[in-house]
């Protein structure tokens, strides 16, 4: 019964998307692998007029971590420091090979579900130096700054790859590569953020901006949300994931994040450096710097393989079909490019439902 009441739901959303057609076409912009997966599995974009687009863009953390980064866990790994990390970044294609690649030849790569465990893996092991690869974005930030704060053991460091959504955002209204008409903004980001942080792009570009959840009934609604902003004239940031979301964010967690971490200037896969745009450790706690702790460099690497187009479906200037390499040469059984791997990449996403995905 509940699911011929969603049908309902959703059609009724439908119908009255159709009916705010702004006699020219729109494009849409999310920045959440989770999003691409709720519109790609249910075949939302099948379901909208053909005047209506609904892009990805960089939602997925793994895949805009730079190619230096994954180098630099690589060569620890070399190094014979234990590494650990998350499951979606072990199988990333680094500069020819990925930290599976490291563990094959011998490398001591551990996966590990959250930071709690890597702490603990290096309690276990006092006599070997552990770095943690600790990606993601602000979704991820407050348990990584909780265990820095909880005080690790003095062979546990951080390589810390945490970016933020709203700088890459800012930087994609700027570059001008893409027109967009609004923005549909991460709800998981967003339950720690809040709405505040996104008030800036509204204001100083004109863009409406929704934070939607995750069902296909919250997408809808969002992209109705904002064909009623362009209806209206109206440029804002509204909440539809109201179940999850308040404006003022969970401060906590932002608190624990601002102790911990200060904000930089950094590269993006894909991107060039974006600005203010990723999470560094305050001086306080360099003592868990892997780049305080260890002498190491690595040089200058290309963000992708000849023919690999993933920069250009993170920043949402083709859908990952456009690839000439999509489910080819690159599959996600056998990555060339960082979105074919994780299960929050676009191209990993399409391949996995081509028939509506497209």
């Amino acid at each position: 019964m509940e699911k011929f009441r969603d049908r309902e739901i959703a059609a009724r959303i439908l119908r009255e998307i159709r009916e705010l057609y702004p006699n020219r076409r729109v494009k849409f912009m999310h920045v959440c692998g989770s999003h691409e997966v709720t519109i790609t599995k249910f075949g939302l974009r099948s379901l909208l007029p053909n005047w209506l687009e609904v892009i990805s863009g960089p939602g997925c953390p793994v895949c805009v971590t730079s190619t230096a980064e994954i180098a630099e866990a690589i060569e620890l790994a070399m190094r014979g420091y234990l590494i650990t990390t998350f499951g979606d970044m072990f199988r990333v294609p680094g500069t020819g090979t990925s930290l599976a690649g490291a563990r094959t030849e011998g490398a001591d790569v551990r996966i590990v579900y959250g930071v709690a465990d890597a702490v603990e893996t290096a309690r276990r092991n006092p006599e070997r130096e552990v770095v943690h690869a600790a990606v993601g974005f602000e979704t991820t930030a407050p348990t990584t700054a909780s265990e820095v704060l909880r005080g690790p053991p003095e062979n546990f460091s951080l390589l810390v790859c945490h970016r933020l959504i709203p700088p890459a955002m800012k930087f994609l209204l700027e570059s001008g590569e893409v027109a967009l008409d609004g923005f549909i903004c991460p709800g998981h980001v967003s339950t720690i953020i809040g709405s505040k942080p996104y008030e800036l792009l509204s204001d100083r570009y004109g863009v409406p901006q929704i934070i939607a959840g995750f069902e296909p009934i919250d997408v809808l609604l969002g992209i109705w949300m904002l064909l009623k902003q362009l209806r209206d004239g109206r440029r804002e940031v509204e909440i539809e994931y109201t179940r999850s979301v308040r404006p003022e964010g969970n401060e906590v967690a932002q608190e624990k994040i601002a102790q911990v971490f200060k904000v930089v200037d950094k590269k993006w896969r894909g991107f060039p450096t974006v600005p203010r745009s990723a999470l560094e450790l305050r001086r306080e706690f360099e003592g868990h710097d892997v780049h305080e702790k260890f002498d190491f460099q690595v040089g200058e690497v290309e963000d992708f393989a000849r023919g690999c187009r993933c920069g250009e479906v993170l920043r949402g200037l083709i859908h990952p079909g456009e690839c000439p390499l999509f489910n080819k040469a690159c599959t996600p059984e056998h990555p060339v490019g960082p979105c074919a791997v994780t299960t929050e990449g676009a191209c990993n996403i399409a391949m996995k439902h081509p028939i509506i995905g497209f």
